[in-house]
């Protein structure tokens, strides 16, 4: 069932990620609210990911938390002149398939991708990690669950910052748009929710007054609720494809459009 015909569907993601998603639910009938509430960008100091870089060889395994992970640390690999085969003899994870999917674009091929697309899901299949260097090319301000994890099981995580995600502020037509109001609010990270509240503060609840509010995944889901949103629909793929199969199933979306 196609209850997406007419709906105006609010996008929060980057307006540099978003065009997949905003093609996908326009072909099913939607009018996205296009409405960026965060940009990414890479960490201006590279310092310590070159230096993790030039000491490739000291890890044991690398994972990827996310496609923006991959696309700034491959970027660094080429600015530095090196090619894929610097990782020859690293194990490489993957959290999601999206960042499988880049790893693959890049000549890098996981050796293991959980189903459960979050960090800690990772754990079992990395078998015994006691003693071993892992490297987790990250966000600047990333979640320390997979980092406390690795720990307690004895290996030595390397947490190296090199893309950080920043507030924006969405011009003036793009605020006149939302203003009319949207039947869905989408959120596909934490820092999409917090952007959205820190735009507007508690006026962002009489904002989406009425909107099904839909999320990625579970911890964005949280992240949502801890703001006072009632969050109706968790993708159980936690990826852009899973949320639009969730946004097409629920039945809580109401007929008609916001007149």
């Amino acid at each position: 069932m196609n209850n997406l015909i007419g709906k105006r569907v609010l996008v929060t993601r980057p307006r540099a990620q978003s065009a997949d998603f905003i093609a996908k639910i326009t072909a099913l009938g939607a009018v996205p609210v296009i409405f960026p509430t965060i940009e990414i960008s890479m960490i201006e100091d590279t310092t310590l990911l070159d230096t993790a870089i030039a000491n490739l060889a000291t890890y044991q395994w690398i994972i990827f938390t996310s496609v923006n992970g991959v696309t700034a640390f491959f970027q660094r690999l080429k600015d530095l002149g090196k090619r894929t085969e610097v990782l020859a003899g690293i194990r490489i994870a993957a959290i999601g398939p999206a960042t499988e999917s880049a790893l693959i674009e890049m000549g890098a091929h996981p050796c293991f991708v959980p189903e459960e697309h979050v960090a800690e899901a990772i754990l079992p299949g990395l078998g015994d990690v006691t003693g071993q260097k892992i490297l987790l090319p990250r966000a600047e301000i990333a979640r320390k669950a997979l980092v406390d994890a690795l720990k307690k099981q004895g290996a030595f995580p390397d947490e190296v910052a090199i893309y950080r995600t920043l507030p924006t502020r969405p011009d003036s037509s793009s605020m006149t748009e939302l203003q009319k109001g949207v039947d869905i609010a989408t959120f596909t990270s934490s820092s999409t929710v917090n952007n959205l509240f820190d735009l507007f503060g508690e006026n962002t609840r009489e904002i989406l007054k009425g909107a099904v509010i839909a999320c990625i995944g579970p911890i964005t889901a949280e992240t949502a609720r801890t703001r006072g949103l009632n969050v109706s629909i968790v993708a159980a793929d936690y990826t852009i494809d899973g949320l639009i199969e969730a946004l097409l199933e629920n039945q809580q979306i109401p007929s008609g459009t916001i007149q």
